[in-house]
């Protein structure tokens, strides 16, 4: 049963934009408003690494790779979680993927969505 699913991903050139939206359409609206979610990625032979995060208090953290062009937001109304991608860098190509963590669960992961930064 899947718990979370992600969006939005594709190839972009540099200095581009995308925006990922994670959904959690089976999940509880009040679960899903006390879930800490967050955006990790893996890059080609590379483990995977934090993005972002945010806390159901909306504590928000960043990878310092991203500080400043990335931005994580959660829509409880709607259990959506989305990253606003900007001025993407080659480097930042890398499989990514949503994480919702509920009190006292392991956390649940999606498939992933692939973003490609290339020219």
């Amino acid at each position: 049963q899947v718990q979370v699913a992600e969006s939005g991903g594709g190839l972009v050139q540099p200095g581009g934009s995308l925006r990922l939206s994670c959904a959690s359409p089976r999940t509880i609206l009040s679960v899903f408003t006390s879930s800490d979610m967050g955006w990790y990625r893996q890059a080609p032979g590379k483990e995977r690494e934090l993005v972002a995060n945010i806390t159901s208090r909306g504590i928000i953290n960043y990878a310092d790779s991203v500080k400043g062009r990335f931005t994580i937001s959660k829509q409880n109304n709607r259990k959506m979680l989305y990253l606003q991608m900007n001025n993407l860098r080659p480097e930042d190509t890398a499989v990514y993927y949503c994480t919702r963590k509920e009190t006292g669960a392991p956390a649940y992961w999606g498939q992933g969505t692939r973003v490609t930064v290339s020219s």
